[in-house]
């Protein structure tokens, strides 16, 4: 009898165990559940994250922001589910990315435009560009086709018709005599400034070396740019409740008067 009630007893005490490690692990997923983690390039994508976290919070949501130097491997990092979602590209980038390595990623918010510029150290007009030797332009293809693309707009060369954003060096039909278009990895662009005539460079990159795009740009897109930066997500996700509640905040009055007075003019909110 004594065997019986003590095996009964160790029964009990087992289910009591079981049921506590039940419902800690339920609370480990209910908790993860309202923890995110978004990548991001540093400015201004990592700044704007940065106001949103008071904002989630309030929705009881814990955002933890993973800034990358190198923006080409943020779209892998989310395909192989390192982070939840991921704040850095274009559209065009996007569909690229997703056309050459048959992933579906998808976007859930469109945030901003950063209007890519022409800089130089040498010429202060871009008219002056007709006597440049070397402009360098970002090296990946929608960026590189983005850059060409400003180019033809400041009238310094000219394409293929139908190009567009898929344009290449390649599909140059008309340029100054002995210019040279030099592909360089885009974060490496704001440093080559002084080695090149001019370079065409992102928003992104613009504002991390301290240049001011409205002030120091001699040629800038303009507010009809069509390359929205947006939140980008595993098609599995596009529904999550606390990254739709991330998508909300970053289209929020609130990240509007920041991108807008913080910015002034540099980053464009696409909301």
């Amino acid at each position: 009898m004594k065997k019986i009630l003590a095996l009964l007893f160790s029964l009990a005490l087992l289910g009591v165990v079981l049921a506590g490690c039940g419902q800690q692990k339920a609370a480990q997923n209910g908790a993860a559940k309202n923890e995110i983690t978004v990548g991001a390039t540093a400015r201004p994508h990592a700044e704007i994250l940065e106001k949103v976290k008071p904002i989630l919070a309030k929705e009881g949501i814990t955002l933890n922001i993973k800034t990358f130097n190198d923006y080409a491997q943020l779209n892998p990092a989310l395909a192989d589910k390192q982070i939840d979602a991921n704040f850095f590209q274009h559209i065009p980038y996007l569909d690229d990315y997703n056309q050459k390595t048959g992933k579906n990623l998808v976007y859930i918010a469109k945030v901003h435009v950063e209007p890519m510029g022409v800089y130089s150290k040498k010429f202060k007009n871009v008219s002056d560009l007709k006597n440049a030797k070397t402009i360098a332009i970002p090296n990946d293809a929608t960026n590189g086709g983005r850059a060409l693309m400003l180019l033809e707009k400041a009238g310094i060369i000219k394409l293929k018709a139908g190009k567009g954003i898929m344009a290449t060096r390649m599909d140059i039909v008309q340029k100054p005599a002995g210019l040279n278009i030099q592909e360089l990895d885009a974060a490496m662009l704001p440093r080559a400034l002084s080695d090149v005539d001019a370079a065409v460079i992102n928003g992104n990159y613009a504002l991390e070396a301290k240049l001011n795009p409205v002030k120091d740009a001699i040629f800038l897109e303009d507010k009809s740019s069509p390359f929205a930066n947006v939140l980008v997500v595993r098609p599995e996700d596009k529904d999550n409740p606390a990254l739709k509640k991330l998508a909300a905040a970053l289209n929020s009055p609130e990240v509007k008067k920041f991108i807008e007075e913080q910015y002034k003019g540099a980053v464009i909110p696409a909301f």
